[in-house]
């Protein structure tokens, strides 16, 4: 990413010309902050998840996975202390009704002001006092700050009088403490040993916003690493060293990231230390992933309120005890927004703006698009077979209109790491031409050995 070339309007039409996002229900008018992820952009998402999973998951001998339900036992969340901290501080405008989230018009107006963790009333005062506006309207007439609860509730029964409540999880982590005994009893696992998921989350955000960053609905990745509690330190910074290897297997730029500690004030409830690896996006440094030493808060919490005995034995000296976890959090709809900000590039060539996405290719939607120079029947019969053949490995794309060179701008767009082309050569010498996205270098290769030149790339 060129930092001074990238802005959110730039990535936001590119997100729905390419394909990657589209607002969501727009041929009703839409609904605020809901977004779709188009073909590409699904295809961007899903290649990050499955990194993710055969790194983290796949990758090691000492973690398993979950697929947990979305709809719980309210008991879980009473448990868990969602229902009764899981808030936001809110704050309504009087004169347009616009609702905001009290800390956000702080830290928007002055971005050196950390006032995560302070109390409602505490932050209607800096409102107050440092005259802050209405970003909807420009006045100055708040209502007093207020707790906001953040969990989505909604109900189940057949009829009006039947009815009970549940919600929508906040987090995706209860389902993985909530089965922990499950997994002990069924997996055989030894301390130390990790759970992991990946799933749908909801928060009933006051100021939802910045494109897909902040929804009401994304998704999670993370695992639960329980451990013995004389352990948290070394495996708190672990575990922070390999979610910063990721990125940089992924070849991101260290300078677009940084890790921030969060103050005591700003704990979670759960939480005895929490780092965020910030992305530096177009407005400001940014949380994308989250690393918390969540104690043995949930397991003895459930373990309370359920009556479940959820201790560990030690298979070799027997002794019992609730193990503690670290919480490694990965955003995957921001993830795949600041994929997206870190891929972005514009570059000039022949005096011609380029712009490409440089994503890494295993992330990349389309690994390969076939390109017959022309839409010649000679040439499709040779252009065709090879996406048949190719698409068999890779996910591939198939091109034949315009120019060659407008169709190589279209796929750097869209980051595919290279392009094929069928020319009126390939005829004789039954060989194409391939294009490096990045370098823009060609290379002619016997169509008889794509396969095996695409297995040394991709």
């Amino acid at each position: 990413m060129n930092d001074s070339d990238v802005t959110m309007e730039k990535i936001v039409a590119l997100a729905k010309q390419r394909g990657f996002v589209y607002p969501g229900s727009a041929i009703y008018g839409g609904l605020a902050n809901s977004w779709d992820f188009g073909p590409l952009g699904t295809e961007l998402k899903n290649n990050l998840r499955d990194w993710w999973w055969d790194r983290f998951v796949h990758g090691r001998t000492d973690m398993v996975g979950l697929d947990a339900a979305i709809m719980m036992n309210p008991k879980v969340w009473e448990a868990s202390g969602h229902v009764e901290s899981f808030n936001d501080a809110m704050i309504d405008c009087r004169s347009c009704k616009g609702r905001h989230r009290a800390d956000h018009l702080i830290e928007n107006k002055y971005p050196e002001m950390k006032v995560d963790g302070l109390p409602p009333e505490e932050l209607g005062k800096i409102i107050e006092e440092k005259g802050i506006a209405c970003p909807t309207c420009g006045k100055k007439d708040f209502t007093d700050a207020r707790t906001f609860n953040l969990m989505f509730q909604t109900s189940i029964g057949k009829t009006e009088d039947d009815k009970s409540a549940l919600y929508l999880r906040g987090e995706i982590a209860q389902a993985m403490f909530v089965n922990f005994k499950n997994v002990m009893d069924t997996m055989r696992k030894r301390l130390p040993f990790g759970i992991a998921s990946i799933g749908k989350a909801f928060r009933n955000e006051i100021t939802p916003g910045n494109f897909i960053f902040r929804t009401l609905e994304f998704d999670l990745m993370e695992f639960e690493y329980f451990i013995r509690e004389s352990e948290w330190e070394d495996q708190f910074a672990f575990w922070l060293s390999e979610m910063k290897a990721w990125l940089g297997e992924m070849g991101w730029d260290p300078a677009h990231t940084q890790v921030r500690e969060h103050t005591q004030d700003e704990l979670s409830h759960y939480s005895k230390k929490t780092v965020d690896i910030e992305y530096k996006t177009p407005f400001g440094w940014k949380e994308m992933f989250g690393l918390a030493y969540r104690t043995n808060f949930d397991l003895t919490n459930h373990m309370e309120k359920s009556g479940e005995n959820l201790q560990y034995t030690d298979p070799d000296s027997g002794e019992k005890f609730v193990p503690h976890a670290i919480e490694p959090t990965f955003g995957l709809s921001r993830l795949a927004l600041m994929t997206m900000l870190e891929a972005y590039t514009e570059e000039e060539v022949n005096g011609d703006k380029r712009v490409v996405m440089k994503f890494h290719p295993r992330v990349a939607p389309y690994k390969i698009a076939v390109l017959p120079l022309s839409k010649k029947p000679e040439l499709q019969e040779i252009a065709v077979p090879i996406q048949e053949q190719l698409t068999k490995r890779w996910y591939t794309t198939y091109d034949e209109t315009q120019s060659i060179g407008k169709r190589y701008r279209r796929q750097d767009e869209v980051g595919t790491p290279y392009c094929v082309t069928v020319d009126f050569d390939s005829i004789e010498d039954k060989a194409v031409t391939i294009r490096d996205r990045d370098t823009m270098e060609q290379e002619r290769v016997p169509i008889a050995e794509l396969e095996a030149w695409f297995e040394k790339k991709l």
